[in-house]
Order: C-alpha cells, then sequence, then structure tokens
C-alpha cells in the first residue's frame, strides 16, 4: 500500500502526505483488501477452519483500513479543515457500511462457527480462547444472528448513527470555533490573573486584533481561556457573558445538537431492540463489569444517596458566604457566579490559590518528571525525538520523525532490563481553532511482543491536551488540575505502550468501558504525593521544590466543595444512563426540561436555570458507541483507583516492586483475561468503596 500514505504501515508516519486528495483512492483501496481477504476466510471449508484462517485471518483482514480510517479521524480531531472533512465525509457512509457488512456476512459467520464448533477451538490457548469468545460476542451484537430483513436495518442504522454522531461532533467544535468575546477595557478584566490576561493578550495580538497603544484581550471556549474568567474575574456581567457562552456549544441556530441527540437515542434505542435487549444501556455494558443498566444506575444513586447531605450542605454555605460578604440575604447564586464565590472562599478559608502553583509546573519539567517518575515505578525509559513538521502535500522527503503540528513531540518508550522498544507516542497539548476540545488518548499502531522468534512490533500512541500555552518566552505554566489532566492520559498511553497480549484486539486500552479509566485514574495520584511531586514541581526560574506551607495548603484544600464535584460527575452518569434506559420517557421533548426532571436531586438550586450540557456532550453523542451508556465508568473506575492505590500508600509510594506488580498485573495484560480477575491479581481481593469516600472527604 505503498501508493496509499494513509494506508502505509510505516511506523514513522509521514503526516504532510497525508492529505484530503489522498482520502478516497487510499481508503477505498482499503476496503478493496479487506474485501479480498474476508472472500478468502469465506471460502474456507468447514473440515480446513483453523484458529489461525478464520479468527486471526479476520483480524488481520482490516488492519490497513482501520490504519488508513483512524488516521483520518485522528486528523480531524487535532488538524481539521473543510477539505479534508468534505473527504471524511464523503467516505464516512462507504465505511460504515463496510465495517456493519462484516458481522452481518451470513457465509463469514458460519465460516467462524464452523471453527468454534471444532475441537482446535475447545484446545486453544487462553488468550486466543477469549480472543473467539470476545469476536463472537461483538458478531451477535453487531446482528450477526438476526434474519436478513433485520439484518438489512441494523446496516442502515449503523450508517445513520455514524453519520449523526459525525455532524454532532462538528457542531460543537464549530460553534466553539465561532464563538469569541474581545473586551476593549482593562477595567472589566480586575480579578483575573496575570496569567490569563497574557494569555487573552497574546490571543488577540496572534488575530491582529488591538495594539499597544489601544490593547485588546480576546477569550474563547477553550477550557483555559474561559474557566479563569468564571472563577476570578470581578466583573459580574463578564461572567455572564462567558457563561452564555458556553451556553452556545452545540446551541447556536446553525450549529444546533438538540434534533441530533434525540435522533441518537432513537437509533440507539432501535438497535437495542432489534437485537432482544429492552434498552441500548443492558446491550451496551452486558460485557462491562457493571454487566447491565440497572446496576449500572444503581451505583450512581447509591452514591448520590452517601453524599446528598453533605453536597446541599456546600451549597447553602456557598450561598451563606456570598450573603455575608455582599450583606445582603442568602439566596440562589446565578450560575456564572457559582465558580467566582467558591473560589473566593477558598481563598479565604485555606489561604490557597491555584496561580501560586502554576510557577512549579512549566509543562516540559512536568513531563520529564512524569517520565523519570513512571521510567522508575515500571521498569521503563521515555526519550525525547527530534521531530520535524512539514507543510500538508510539502513534497519533503527523508527520514525525519513527521509531527501534524509544531507544537507535537514525539518520544520513544524503551524496556529498562531489555533495552527493547515497547512503543513511541506524540504528545500536543495546547489548544488551536483546528482542534477539538478536551484531553483524550489513543493509538495509531497496536504492537506485538516477541513470539517464536519474531522480533517485537512496537505500539504506536498519542496524548492530547488543551492546556494553558506559552507566552512569548515564558513556558506554559500549568494549573495542577491540568497536570492531573497529564497524569491522567499517559495512565491511558502506558496502559497501550506497556501491552504485552498477543491478540491486537485484545491489547491496551481495548477493554470493557468501566476499566478502562483505572490505569488513567490511578496516575493521578502522583499528583498529590510530597515524594512523587518533587520528581516534577519545580519552580520554572529557581528549580525549587514547592514549599512546604504551600504544599499543605494544597493538601488542606484537596477536598474542598468534593461532595459537589462527586454530584457532577454522578449528574452526567445520570443523565447518561436515564436516557439510555428509558428514553421513551423523555423522547423529542425539551432538552432543557428534561436535563431539570432527571437531575433535580443532582444540580444546586440556581437562580437561574442553566442549559443542559447534553448538546455539547461529546463523550456520549460523537461517535457511534463512545461512552454511552457509559459515563458512569468514570466514578466507577474512581472507587478502583483510590482502592488500589492503598496499595502504593501501604508498600510506599515509589515502590519499584509495586509498580512492577501494577505493569504486571494490569498495565501489560489488556483484555486477555476477565478484568476482575486482574484487580484481584493486584490487590488480593475485590475493590472496596470505603477509600473513595475517605480520600474525598466523604466517608
Amino acid at each position: 500500500m505503498s501508493d496509499h500514505p494513509f494506508l502505509t504501515d510505516k511506523f514513522h508516519i509521514r503526516w504532510s502526505q497525508l492529505v484530503p486528495e489522498k482520502v478516497q483512492s487510499g481508503i477505498e483501496a482499503g476496503i478493496t483488501e479487506a474485501q479480498g481477504y474476508i472472500d478468502e476466510i469465506c471460502a474456507i471449508s468447514s473440515e480446513e477452519a483453523t484458529y489461525e484462517n478464520t479468527f486471526a485471518a479476520l483480524e488481520l483482514a482490516t488492519e490497513s483500513l482501520s490504519r488508513g480510517w483512524g488516521r483520518l479521524n485522528h486528523l480531524a480531531s487535532v488538524r481539521d479543515n473543510d477539505a479534508q472533512r468534505k473527504a471524511l465525509n464523503k467516505m464516512l457512509p462507504e465505511v460504515t457500511a463496510f465495517y456493519a457488512s462484516i458481522p452481518l456476512n451470513a457465509k463469514l459467520w458460519t465460516t467462524l462457527k464452523s471453527f468454534v464448533n471444532s475441537k482446535a477451538a475447545k484446545d486453544l490457548d487462553p488468550v486466543p480462547k477469549r480472543f473467539v469468545e470476545e469476536t463472537c460476542a461483538e458478531f451477535r451484537d453487531a446482528g450477526a444472528d438476526l434474519p436478513p430483513e433485520k439484518k438489512a436495518r441494523m446496516a442502515e442504522l449503523q450508517r445513520e448513527l455514524a453519520e449523526v454522531t459525525k455532524k454532532f461532533g462538528e457542531n460543537v467544535l464549530d460553534s466553539i470555533k465561532g464563538w469569541e468575546l474581545i473586551v476593549e477595557d482593562e477595567g472589566e478584566l480586575a480579578g483575573l490573573p496575570e496569567s490569563s490576561r497574557a494569555s487573552a493578550r497574546a490571543d488577540a495580538a496572534a488575530k491582529d486584533l488591538g495594539s499597544e497603544e489601544a490593547p485588546c484581550w480576546r477569550f474563547t471556549m477553550q477550557f483555559p481561556s474561559f474557566f479563569p474568567v468564571l472563577q476570578y474575574a470581578e466583573s459580574d456581567d463578564l461572567r455572564k457573558r462567558i457563561f452564555e457562552g458556553r451556553g452556545t456549544i452545540g446551541s447556536s441556530e446553525k450549529f444546533d445538537n438538540s434534533e441530533l441527540v434525540w435522533r441518537i437515542v432513537k437509533l440507539r434505542q432501535e438497535k437495542a431492540e432489534l437485537l432482544g435487549f429492552p434498552n441500548f444501556a443492558d446491550l451496551n455494558l452486558q460485557r462491562s463489569m457493571v454487566r447491565d443498566g440497572t446496576r449500572a444506575i444503581g451505583f450512581v444513586e447509591d452514591l448520590h444517596d452517601r453524599i446528598v447531605e453533605a453536597f446541599r450542605n456546600e451549597c447553602a454555605q456557598l450561598e451563606t458566604y456570598k450573603a455575608e460578604k455582599t450583606e445582603s440575604q442568602a439566596a440562589a447564586l446565578e450560575p456564572w457566579e457559582v465558580s467566582y464565590w467558591a473560589e473566593k472562599q477558598r481563598k479565604e478559608r485555606y489561604d490557597f490559590d491555584d496561580e501560586d502553583l502554576r510557577p512549579y509546573f512549566p509543562v516540559g519539567n512536568v513531563m520529564e518528571g512524569l517520565f523519570g517518575l513512571t521510567s522508575r515505578l515500571f521498569g521503563i525509559s521515555i526519550t525525547p525525538c527530534e521531530s520535524v513538521c512539514h507543510e500538508p502535500g510539502s513534497s519533503t522527503s527523508n527520514d525525519a520523525i513527521e509531527v501534524w503540528h509544531p507544537d507535537v513531540s514525539f518520544y520513544d518508550l524503551h524496556d529498562s532490563a531489555s533495552g527493547e522498544h515497547l512503543g513511541s507516542f506524540y504528545a500536543d497539548w495546547h489548544p488551536r481553532e483546528s482542534k477539538r476540545s478536551g484531553a483524550w488518548m489513543n493509538y495509531l499502531e497496536v504492537g506485538l511482543p516477541r513470539k517464536n522468534g519474531t522480533a517485537r512490533k512496537p505500539h504506536l500512541g498519542l496524548i492530547t491536551g488543551n492546556l494553558t500555552k506559552p507566552i512569548g518566552d515564558q513556558p506554559a505554566l500549568l494549573t495542577h488540575s491540568e497536570v492531573e489532566t497529564i497524569f491522567h492520559e499517559f495512565g491511558h498511553l502506558l496502559h497501550q505502550l506497556l501491552s504485552e497480549v498477543p491478540v491486537k484486539s485484545l491489547s491496551g486500552v481495548n477493554v470493557p468501558r468501566d476499566w478502562v479509566e483505572l490505569p488513567s485514574q490511578i496516575m493521578e495520584n502522583f499528583c498529590w504525593d510530597r515524594e512523587s511531586l518533587d520528581f516534577f514541581a519545580r519552580h520554572h526560574r529557581t528549580g525549587e521544590p514547592i514549599p512546604e506551607d504551600l504544599f499543605g495548603k494544597m493538601v488542606a484544600a484537596r477536598n474542598y466543595m468534593s461532595a459537589s464535584a462527586t454530584m457532577r460527575q454522578l449528574a452526567l452518569g445520570k443523565l447518561d444512563l436515564e436516557l439510555h434506559i428509558q428514553p421513551g420517557r423523555y423522547l423529542d421533548r425539551d432538552l432543557d426540561e428534561v436535563d431539570r426532571e432527571i437531575l433535580a436531586d443532582y444540580k444546586a438550586e440556581l437562580a437561574s436555570p442553566s442549559p443542559t450540557i447534553a448538546r455539547q456532550f461529546n463523550h456520549l453523542f460523537d461517535s457511534p458507541g463512545g461512552y454511552a451508556a457509559g459515563y458512569y465508568s468514570y466514578k466507577w473506575s474512581e472507587v478502583l483507583d483510590a482502592d488500589a492505590f492503598t496499595r502504593f500508600r501501604r508498600e510506599g509510594v515509589l515502590n519499584q516492586e509495586t509498580g512492577r506488580a501494577l505493569r504486571e498485573s494490569i498495565l501489560s495484560k489488556g483484555n486477555s483475561r476477565p478484568v476482575d480477575e486482574l484487580y484481584r491479581d493486584f490487590m488480593g481481593r475485590d475493590p472496596e468503596l470505603q477509600p473513595l469516600l475517605e480520600r474525598n472527604g466523604l466517608a
């Protein structure tokens, strides 16, 4: 596939060659190749069927197509442009139809089952046997056992879901891209930290707005831009305008996602019913740790009931605090007041300001310290590599490692003991208009361990975020929350790059949704420990660690309004599950009304209603599956990570043996065994809820 840059298996991707003009020919070639391999499998008789020529061959069949389609969708997230979007959307129906056709191919399914029913299948080693079981389950969940007329509808459903969820994500990106607030009166910026002012000024200058004599400040819907305004700005009017801007994401007339939400929910429900499930949650969760929608929502509601009184007390205390400071009667706050008064109360209560920590978190030092910490814990070494960024379509050809944007860095990861190249990764941390919001990890190539004398194939992954940008000659100085984001995404990356699973489909992060967040969330714990912080939290000018008194204030303030933070996560999980468990109760109603009904006891009472997050909830609605009916898993995994980290607390936060045990028991295993077994391997028992409640001060 050397003629098709999207499909080439060259480990160092030539991003400059991945241009819109190459999309159609490359993706069509990938489909043709994959269909040819599938036809070969279909031609195998039941007597000839082996693991290698059925299930193993099926996994290889779509490898080139998946590689090319994955690269294209990655670029849509980090380097969006009209021509590329047009090319992607043109191929989307064809690619979706092809992938949907695989489990609906009756001959293919017959061939696979002929091997499943053979003696050879029963004698397989555990990992290939699990792959066979998982593949069969995926085929059944995609409609393999449906009659022909229902198979046709299933294929149409998959196509519609792919198209409508893609449109949802585009609307979110475009509405973020299309909103800005220009401030010309510096007086409106009172209260804002200097870091936020400087960033807004630099943003305006980058757009040729303002001048030295008449400066102005530009704010956007990127988190590092808008959130400091809500948190610090003394101007009630400025905070209100920013809050109202947040409400336009996925809601403006041109990019309104309201109808798309209901279309997606309807299509998912129809898919579940076609397959004999009462709702999409039960379909999507059957192979998760929680098993079904009833248990998932039970988990959310149980945790809600444990913390609801603490949550109400926090809300009442904040209302009282504002009343005292403004010499007024206690009353419900406006939604654009909550973060502001919460931050003022925190400063007063703990004498602590997040901004005081920024100088200790230059992004380069954070990355270097993270590498040092994880190298010690997990027996790895991480090396930065020289890289270049060429203009898309340029004819430059050399052996240099290419990246898709000048902000992106590239690293190699090796095993410390053997020196083996386990994988490599890209890191892309700062916002830009062509990049979607949020932070995420993904993989571009799934590696394989050595087997029968064959060389190891390294993994290739990426971590991405939208963190504070550098200003002028000053490095990007991060908030502590942004540092947690880096550690979180790096935990996902380690889960992929340290995988030793010999079957790609079971490798790395290809695990149940409510397990996938454990490796990421356990890494956040290292952002709160004195010993681990000293690996990376150093003043960008003096090199000094965080002073002990500042560290003490930071830890003391950790659980400030923790019930409110927990309740917010539970509210997102509750909204998700309700929409996907009993959609008939809510369909086609006003989304804001539905939000208020579902979350009546999960949100603070505010003076003015705030719009639902549903219209911009990418986790649920920007892909056919994603975190739909699975957002509860963030809190579920938090139970796991708080409990699992007690072993580090007990044996030593930087104890190498404990780190190796996590690598061996969990990070290297992917989905090669039931994940509850993996947890017991590491902890020696099932998870317990109490450590989370204690960590959050809610026991």
